[in-house]
């Protein structure tokens, strides 16, 4: 799948910026170290608002207590989205009993495609546990802007695919937008990472 590397690693130097100064300000203070870039603190991350692939109204509150990873996708996408989630999924299941500690939600980007069923179909077949969430246009562009998603509908053929920014997240028990995990370091980093976050 095609998308802007430039606003793609604009998104990841500057979370990596405000990793370096997280972790900066807590390496004498006992902070945790993660594989991940930290973001803790960073200014965005804060609020989401969309329906499961049951229909059921979901906001980040409802899922304190448990990791959160936070993904976007859509599912007619080629390879990174797939790539994701079976990562994700991978990476959950080395985790054992805290697994039960983790919530994965994709996001779809793609809201007129991913019908509730689709979205049930394909989310499912990587981890029954895991959420899809979706909503409309509107509702969609104000979480993607909330976590500094890029995506654009991008003509292929007779149809389109999506481009979009392919970092995920990692929100803690607690509610606090902590990590942002780099697609391609997911199956080495993110079960370190939710170990700590849990323990």
């Amino acid at each position: 799948m095609r998308f802007s590397l430039r606003r793609f690693w604009s998104t990841i130097i500057c979370s990596a910026a405000l990793g370096s100064l997280a972790l900066n300000a807590g390496c004498d203070s006992g902070q945790p170290q993660f594989k991940s870039t930290d973001i803790t603190g960073a200014p965005y991350g804060q609020s989401l608002e969309l329906a499961d692939h049951t229909g059921k109204p979901r906001r980040l509150e409802d899922f304190r207590g448990k990791a959160v990873v936070l993904a976007f996708g859509f599912t007619h996408c080629p390879d990174i989205c797939p790539t994701t989630l079976a990562d994700i999924a991978g990476a959950v299941k080395t985790l054992g009993p805290d697994a039960e500690r983790v919530q994965v939600l994709m996001v779809s980007i793609d809201p007129e495609r991913d019908t509730p069923e689709a979205l049930a179909k394909y989310v499912t077949a990587f981890d029954p546990r895991f959420l899809a969430l979706r909503g409309d246009l509107a509702a969609t562009k104000k979480v993607a802007s909330e976590f500094k998603i890029y995506f654009e509908k991008a003509k292929t053929g007779d149809t389109y695919t999506v481009n979009h920014s392919a970092q995920s997240y990692v929100i803690d028990p607690q509610g606090r937008l902590r990590l942002l995990v780099r697609h391609d370091r997911i199956s080495q980093d993110l079960a370190s990472d939710l170990r700590t976050i849990l323990h």
